[in-house]
């Protein structure tokens, strides 16, 4: 509980629309609930004595209660709606920060975990409120104020429905509890899925060429058999909660009208007094689905809030200072004993004891084999990566010293895999001066030598690029090139 109540922090604004919502709510309940009274009399009274003027006036009053029920139940969908979205759009902005920060050493959470995350568990919070704000705000209500009038309206028919709560929550108090693990595991194998579909489909390429597509669909096949074994285990106590208390209540129904049907032969009770008690009976036992369907709703939200905590609690490593540089004043660079590990308990370093100097406006290439680490010096430089140890810097300041946005800023980078965004061309050449004009965008175009290909585009800079156009070789290459800076 303690991971919703931080998620329910992050509800700002929303908190007073589900303020206003639980008193529409609550007032819709008492309209409802005064309709079985109004039945009773029109039954006992209207309709025994053959008043016809009461039995109109008593219609009307039923009409005027159902019509306020509908208005305050269509403001509360209003208010509802506005605080249930609202409230997830603001755990995902705040996600989506988070994940902006993190670091980019290898780590649990990370890819499509983090996409499901932000998706598939915040989207089961948003079902639990919308679903279960209602019934958890009109259930109690409706069981409070049912029981109430049905002692008022017959005390001794009203001791029955007490004595309901046992039988009912029998079933449904273990179901919550066996529950909860298993909503955590099913999660969990969403995951699975969703991280094998995301290989098959990335590698796609490679899997055609070494024809292995019987070896990705077992395993995709593996997957999904184990995600549907789970979520039947799971939602099979789901199911049968309903019928559980069905049972109950018509049960309750069936013994009620046998004593209501023998106190009504006795004189003891009367016609109306049956029918509005019923209508109790039904509106109480209803609440207490309400109330289980509640629990369990909550119960699965209950584990994607544990994981969506777990992303923002996430530790940041890299971090600006506080009161970091924010102008890098000249080009040089420095490595001063530098070493690195991606993880602090790899036994070997990626990069070791290296020193050296470039003077601002030097050019210099670095050479190696594959996996020498030479992306990763580059990639000191920005503080895309802290050194394990030693010192790099530059401008003769320590990269620490600086603000990262200024640092980062400052420094040109092409990365070794470069990506497109879905937009226009010049949307993905502005990435480096959002107000560069057309001049500049061609200039930085023709330096690159990505003129000529741009120009055999549709409509030039723009030419949209779909997933498919972005995620193309020729388009990565020509186009992240010419960025402007």
């Amino acid at each position: 509980m303690n991971d919703m109540k931080r998620l329910l922090s992050y509800a700002g604004p929303y908190k007073r629309d589900m303020i206003f919502g639980a008193v529409l709510v609550l007032v819709e309940t008492c309209f409802e609930l005064f309709i079985p009274i109004l039945i009773s009399n029109l039954i006992d009274i209207g309709v025994a004595n053959g008043d016809i003027p009461y039995i109109y006036r008593k219609g009307i009053q039923m009409g005027v209660c159902a019509l306020c029920a509908l208005v305050t139940g269509i403001l509360y969908a209003h208010f509802a709606a506005r605080a249930t979205y609202g409230w997830g759009a603001e755990i995902r902005r705040r996600s989506m920060r988070k994940c902006s920060s993190m670091h980019f050493q290898p780590r649990p959470l990370c890819g499509i975990i983090l996409i499901t995350r932000m998706t598939t568990d915040v989207t089961v919070i948003q079902n639990m409120v919308s679903a279960g704000f209602r019934p958890i705000t009109r259930g109690p209500s409706l069981l409070i104020m049912g029981i109430g009038l049905s002692f008022y309206m017959n005390p001794r028919a009203g001791i029955c429905i007490p004595c309901m709560y046992p039988a009912s929550w029998l079933y449904s108090l273990p179901d919550c509890a066996e529950s909860c693990p298993m909503y955590t595991k099913l999660q969990s194998m969403v995951d699975r899925l969703n991280n094998v579909v995301q290989e098959g489909l990335t590698a796609i390429r490679a899997v055609k060429a070494f024809v292995r597509d019987e070896y990705e669909e077992d395993k995709f096949n593996e997957v999904n058999t184990d995600l549907t074994a789970a979520s039947e285990q799971t939602f099979h106590y789901a199911v049968l909660n309903l019928p559980a208390f069905q049972g109950v209540m018509y049960t309750a129904i069936v013994l009620i009208l046998w004593f209501g049907g023998n106190m009504i032969l006795k004189k003891q009770l009367a016609v109306g007094n049956l029918t509005g008690f019923l209508s109790y009976v039904m509106q109480v036992m209803n609440s207490m689905m309400m109330i289980a369907n509640v629990f369990l709703l909550l119960t699965r939200s209950m584990a994607s809030a544990h994981r969506i905590v777990e992303v923002l609690d996430e530790k940041i490593v890299l971090t600006s200072p506080e009161n970091g540089v924010t102008e890098v004043t000249e080009g040089s660079v420095e490595f001063d004993n530098v070493s690195f590990k991606y993880k602090e308990e790899a036994k070997e370093y990626a990069l070791s004891d290296v020193t050296l100097k470039i003077k601002a406006g030097q050019t210099v290439g670095i050479l190696g084999g594959t996996g020498s680490s030479k992306t990763t010096l580059v990639q000191l430089i920005p503080r895309l990566y802290d050194t394990s140890r030693g010192t790099v810097r530059v401008g003769g300041k320590d990269v620490r010293a600086y603000d990262l946005a200024a640092l980062r800023d400052a420094v040109n980078i092409i990365l070794q895999k470069n990506v497109l965004f879905s937009g226009t061309v010049r949307e993905n050449l502005k990435w480096g001066n959002v107000d560069a004009s057309d001049e500049e965008i061609w200039e930085a175009c023709r330096a690159a030598c990505a003129d000529e290909f741009l120009n055999r585009m549709p409509d030039g800079l723009d030419t949209v690029l779909e997933q498919a156009q972005a995620t193309s070789p020729e388009a990565r290459s020509s186009v992240s090139a010419s960025r402007v800076r």
